[in-house]
């Protein structure tokens, strides 16, 4: 028979069952099947299969049932009203004509349906990737736009594959919040001349401005605006009394709230083409639209070379014309796009890499398609959480709207006031414009106020994608000179009857910081004229290389000519090897081993 040794053993934790030599195979078993089902509940769920990661919609699609359908049928409408008139507007703003900003629209949707992992987030053309897009082909032939789409698809993509979402972690959020109100500013100034009716390209004074003002079309895009405020505060609306019919009214009330762009976009297309059936479009005091002669998309390649005025261009003649734009455009992007996310997702549980990726399979199909750069749309994700939306299956309804407006309304394009999308377009983004930073971070941390302001002065002045490079570079230069500069405390501690001094990174040690360190060391040895051991706390030390041991070799040789003890705490066996051996340095993890001959005494 097999040893057994009589240990104890208590199941149920009242001490009443004991190992031993006749239930000792009972016992075992019972503990394994315990030891067994801990290990099943608090273990890592199984993670699924590769292939479902990728096409989401098949981890869903299999329980989608008829309540999902309804919830997502009524909040794809929703949205689709809601996307049709910000497509236009934004492709206006990103100076292309309507349907440029449609064809954004629907293909994103779509798309999204099938990679997309948030059922809110709503991707298709934005003020900010529409003032990206006007940064960069600004007065350029269309066809570099839609090259600018696939590339930026193409970039994004290459960032969900290697999974390099890390860069965007980069940015911190003073930079990305002075972006995002620099951003809005500039489209609120850009929108001004078509507010007000001037149709001057440049306006050479302040006074050439004023005196350019049409005051039919300035009339009408004020009463736009003012009646998008008024719209929008609908939703707020609060009543006395909570009954079956206030709940209904509130609803109808939000419903209408929410649709504000579209009626005001509407709206004055109606004014606009019923004053024209009754007149001419000559009789019209409102500058118009573009027309739109055929909307409808088809599949085809990217123009990676055409002609353009008698000029050939070439890929890299477009990569020339677009420039930084090939990679800050799909970082923007991507910035926005993963932000959006994270306000959505659930229990925070965000595939980021798969984000990425989808948002690169829409812009590089979309890119097929003649549309512009996409990303999610932060308005338009609180419009479909708003609306109950339960899975991205209501993209598909969003892109069947957005077809059929393709396809039916386009002739009617040409009847909306350009002072009326401007007014959607202010209304849109001057909510973005958050000044708050200005006081708080003042407050709290000046290295942050500076790079807020700095940001958001230089996407004023030099351009938006200068503006986020500066926040970038500002805030790289911090994380360098923290890096060299580590925060070290150095005090003077007693162990029992004997003193020494200990020094004690607060912050993770580099290569780049070992000077510092090294300074540190050798100004506490003589505050303390020599006379108490150096005890350096190694456990912050990152990366040890040959640089830490070339300065620990060299602090050990100087304090020895003081006859000074150099002790070094909580370092780890691996990089103890790495430093030969010398008789002025030891090792110590606890404070008791701190004086060994003493504690002994």
């Amino acid at each position: 028979m097999p040893f057994k040794k009589k240990l104890s053993f208590d199941a149920n934790g009242d001490g009443e069952v004991k190992y031993t030599e006749k239930n000792g195979d009972d016992c075992y078993e019972l503990s394994h099947s315990l030891e067994m089902d801990m290990q099943s509940r608090y273990s890592a769920p199984k993670q699924a299969h590769w292939l479902l990661r990728r096409i989401f919609i098949l981890t869903w699609i299999r329980s989608y049932d008829r309540s999902q359908a309804f919830a997502d049928l009524i909040a794809g409408i929703t949205l689709g009203l809601t996307i049709i008139p910000q497509s236009i507007a934004y492709a206006a703003l990103a100076g292309l004509s309507s349907e440029y900003g449609l064809y954004s629209a629907f293909i994103g949707s779509i798309i999204y349906v099938f990679f997309g992992t948030i059922p809110q987030v709503s991707i298709g053309p934005t003020s900010l990737m529409a003032i990206m897009t006007l940064q960069f082909c600004a007065d350029k032939p269309v066809q570099i736009v839609i090259v600018l789409a696939f590339l930026a698809g193409f970039v994004e993509l290459l960032m969900g594959v290697f999974q390099l979402g890390f860069i965007v972690s980069f940015i911190p959020a003073p930079v990305t919040k002075a972006f995002t109100s620099g951003t809005a500013v500039i489209v609120v100034l850009a929108q001004i001349k078509s507010l007000l009716g001037i149709r001057l390209k440049k306006v050479p004074s302040i006074g050439d401005y004023f005196t350019n003002i049409h005051l039919s079309d300035a009339i009408l895009g004020i009463t736009c605006i003012c009646l998008l405020l008024a719209l929008r505060l609908l939703s707020q609306v609060k009543f006395k009394q909570d009954t079956p019919l206030t709940q209904r009214l509130k609803k109808v009330l939000w419903y209408i709230s929410i649709s504000r762009n579209a009626l005001i976009v509407f709206f004055s297309g109606l004014m606009v083409y019923i004053w024209v059936h009754k007149s001419s479009m000559e009789a019209v005091p409102f500058a118009l639209s573009s027309k739109v002669a055929s909307a409808m998309p088809s599949i085809k390649l990217p123009p990676f070379a055409f002609e353009h005025q008698n000029r050939t261009y070439v890929f890299t003649d477009i990569l020339h014309e677009l420039g930084s734009g090939v990679i800050l455009v799909p970082i923007v992007a991507v910035l926005a796009n993963v932000a959006i996310a994270k306000a959505f997702v659930k229990d925070g549980k965000l595939d980021a890499s798969q984000e990425m990726l989808t948002l690169g399979l829409c812009n590089l199909a979309g890119s097929f398609f003649s549309a512009m750069p996409t990303c999610g749309a932060f308005t338009r994700s609180a419009v479909s959480q708003a609306s109950g939306v339960r899975t991205p299956m209501a993209g598909i309804y969003t892109g069947l709207i957005v077809l059929s407006a393709l396809s039916i309304l386009t002739p009617y394009f040409q009847y909306i006031p350009r002072s009326s999308l401007a007014a959607v377009l202010i209304a849109a983004v001057v909510f973005m414009i958050d000044l708050t930073p200005i006081k708080e971070l003042w407050r709290t941390n000046k290295k942050d106020f500076f790079s807020w302001t700095g940001s958001l002065i230089m996407c004023l002045v030099a351009g938006v994608e200068m503006g986020l490079l500066f926040g970038i570079v500002v805030s790289m230069i911090c994380i360098l000179l923290r890096l060299g500069n580590p925060r070290i405390e150095v005090s003077l501690k007693q162990w029992e009857s004997q003193y020494y001094v200990h020094i004690v990174p607060q912050s993770d040690i580099f290569y780049t910081g070992v000077d510092m360190l090294r300074t540190e060391i050798v100004a506490a040895s003589q505050l303390y004229r020599n006379d108490f051991p150096i005890v350096v706390q190694c456990s912050r030390f990152m990366q040890f290389d040959a640089t830490f041991v070339e300065m620990l070799n060299a602090v050990a040789k100087e304090l020895a000519n003081d006859n000074v003890v150099l002790v070094l705490q909580h370092m780890s066996l691996k990089q103890q090897q790495l430093l030969p051996f010398t008789s002025n340095i030891r090792f110590c993890n606890e404070d008791q081993e701190l004086f060994p001959q003493e504690s002994k005494q």
